[in-house]
């Protein structure tokens, strides 16, 4: 079993202060850095399979880009994969987000700087620190966010606050969940300054090492993520009730970083696979309660 930073621990590692301060990366931390093995060029899309002038390819994607066809593009983020094939689909899809826009007013800002962030994120290379990977959440996650406010009527600051963290949480939950599936195809995206401080490289992962120091990595960037749902649940008391539909994902997030507490960080753990059945009585019961 691993432990932590404060020493050993009993049963489950808590989140605590230990894992949150952030501590100084050794002097060579980035020339350690350019020698890890990075991740293969390949996309880390499904789709990047599909052909140039399918719909979710990322030579389609990149193609709209080139048009500056924003709205397409958008389309091909925002549906469900197993849509983007079609051509009807994502017409249809186009005339549904216009109208919305239109209906409620949406801030436009958010939408392209969605795009912006995934346009910066095309090549799919690891994230180079947790900050990094904090702004491509803040991009992505919380626009969407504070979208969907929008379309609640919420224009509150405190609800804005609450999304900025949520969504950051969402983001880096997003990276830790997808890590095994990552992982089997040869490549690593969790922040290499979190890797570098811990002595772990690429291969640690590729190789499902379970040392100490790797579940470190992780317990780092699971505290992180477990702060921001933290400080996204101060704002409880503020936060106006008809924004909490918003915020209930907070429920999945909590239920993942519970059970990979109680795995002791091992993020390979086959728990972590399998469905909570209970998910659904507990989205229901916040909501219920009127809280996330």
């Amino acid at each position: 079993m691993a432990t932590s930073m404060l020493g050993p621990v009993r049963g489950p590692r808590p989140f605590g202060l230990a894992g949150l301060f952030r501590r100084r990366p050794p002097r060579d931390v980035w020339e350690r850095v350019r020698r890890l093995p990075g991740p293969s060029a390949v996309r880390r899309s499904v789709a990047a399979a599909s052909g140039p002038r399918i719909p979710g390819s990322d030579h389609y994607c990149l193609e709209l880009l080139r048009k500056r066809d924003y709205e397409s593009y958008l389309c091909s983020l925002l549906l469900p994969a197993e849509c983007r094939g079609s051509v009807s689909a994502l017409r249809a899809f186009n005339v549904e987000l216009a109208q919305a826009v239109k209906r409620h007013n949406l801030t436009k800002r958010w939408l392209m700087r969605m795009i912006d962030e995934r346009e910066k994120n095309l090549d799919d290379k690891a994230y180079r620190s947790i900050q990094e990977l904090e702004d491509y959440a803040e991009g992505t996650q919380s626009s969407l966010l504070y979208l969907t406010l929008e379309v609640l009527g919420v224009k509150d600051l405190h609800a804005d606050h609450a999304a900025s963290h949520i969504g950051k949480a969402q983001g880096i939950v997003t990276c830790l969940r997808a890590a095994p599936y990552h992982g089997s195809r040869r490549k690593v995206f969790l922040p290499m300054d979190v890797c570098v401080q811990h002595g772990v490289s690429q291969e640690d992962f590729l190789r499902r090492n379970q040392d100490k120091n790797v579940r470190d990595v992780i317990y780092d960037i699971a505290s992180q993520a477990h702060l921001h749902l933290k400080h996204a649940r101060s704002f409880h008391r503020s936060v106006p009730a008809k924004a909490f539909p918003a915020f209930l994902q907070t429920v999945t997030l909590e239920d993942y970083l519970k059970k990979i507490q109680q795995v002791d960080f091992d993020i390979f753990h086959p728990s972590l696979q399998q469905k909570n059945t209970l998910l659904p009585l507990s989205l229901y019961i916040q909501s219920w309660r009127k809280r996330y």
